[in-house]
């Protein structure tokens, strides 16, 4: 028998199918393609620099955030990923005895980490309205991480009450996952300024459209930014690649384009959204960029299993008792998420 190796229930995605003819809105991918300007910048990129390492500090990048965030650069760290940085924060921020919290309902990586890295934690239950409750993070505690708006389901928190939680926990940090704050959610960041334990994290898979170039970034105070800098140059100090680096500061440079998108994934939301309503679905309000929706006539793994006969990918959690009546939908684009409700009537 082989001694000390590690068992841990990893972190489950939603399926990667192979085919060009589905409709695939299993995984909160954005649905229009990248910026113009995002194209331009990687068909110029110089390949014979790669033999090079990339940036320790991706610098540009940080500076293009920071004007785009007025964000000071020395207050920003980009990963592989927002998964990185969070990673990273865990084992930077997390280091007390008592239990972090966060929501038994959201992004299903931060158990993983807490498991992985040792770290006591407590889940804390949504309310009956899937709605996280303030009160409940009053309590000795050794850190939070609030997803807002949640995943996965779409309810945003908003910003005054998201506050009450952080002015109550000053003496841990605080991580505030914004993955989907420019779906219609306001960012916590003019609260940086007043608490110096708040940490951000972002990524580019969503709002930005570059799933597939795997580049995320923190923002907190310059304490803060200082040891989570620690755990990266102890890991990984080459974390982010050339190419990233290049490709995600051509896209913060060309944020309006982005801004155009998410105005229309949140019109096609909403759109679809009374869709389903009309049909007699319970739909969560959602301020990212899918639905939590449960139908009144089939179960949720019938409708599932139908839609994708039919190459439509959607989220099932079969495993999670409050949601197994439910499925997660990503926005696609207004024709795909017509057809899918155009499906979804016949079903139903």
């Amino acid at each position: 028998m082989i001694r000390g190796l590690r068992q841990i229930d990893p972190y489950v995605a939603g399926v990667q199918p192979k085919s060009d003819k589905m409709i695939k809105l299993n995984t909160n991918e954005n649905a229009y393609d990248p910026s113009p300007k995002v194209l331009e910048a990687l068909a110029h990129f110089d390949g014979n620099s790669l033999r090079k390492y990339s940036s320790l500090d991706q610098a540009a990048l940080r500076q293009a955030l920071s004007s785009q965030l007025q964000v000071p650069a020395d207050q920003i760290i980009v990963g592989n990923g927002s998964d990185d940085i969070l990673s990273m924060a865990f084992l930077a921020f997390f280091n007390d005895n008592l239990s972090v919290l966060f929501p038994d309902l959201t992004y299903g990586f931060y158990k993983v980490w807490a498991d992985l890295y040792h770290i006591p934690f407590k889940e804390i239950p949504l309310t009956e309205t899937f709605e996280i409750d303030g009160s409940a993070y009053q309590q000795p505690n050794g850190g939070l991480v609030i997803t807002n708006p949640n995943a996965p389901t779409g309810i945003y928190k908003p910003l005054e009450e998201l506050e009450e939680i952080i002015a109550a926990n000053q003496d841990v940090v605080v991580i505030v996952d914004e993955a989907y704050v420019n779906f219609g959610g306001q960012t916590a960041l003019p609260l940086l300024d007043k608490y110096d334990n708040l940490f951000i994290t972002r990524t580019f898979s969503k709002d930005a459209a570059l799933a597939g170039l795997r580049v995320g970034y923190g923002i907190g105070s310059s304490k803060l930014i200082a040891i989570i800098n620690a755990i990266k140059n102890s890991v990984n100090p080459y974390n982010v690649d050339a190419v990233a680096e290049v490709v995600a500061t051509a896209a913060v440079e060309d944020w309006a384009y982005y801004e155009g998108n998410c105005q229309q994934i949140m019109t096609t939301r909403d759109w679809f959204t009374q869709g389903l309503l009309d049909l007699g679905f319970e739909v969560l309000p959602s301020q990212t960029n899918f639905v939590l929706a449960k139908s009144q006539t089939v179960s949720a793994s019938y409708l599932f299993q139908k839609l994708e006969e039919k190459a439509i990918y959607v989220r099932y959690f079969p495993k999670v008792a409050r949601l197994r009546d439910y499925l997660r939908i990503s926005i696609g684009t207004q024709a795909e998420m017509e057809e899918v409700l155009a499906e979804m009537e016949r079903i139903c």
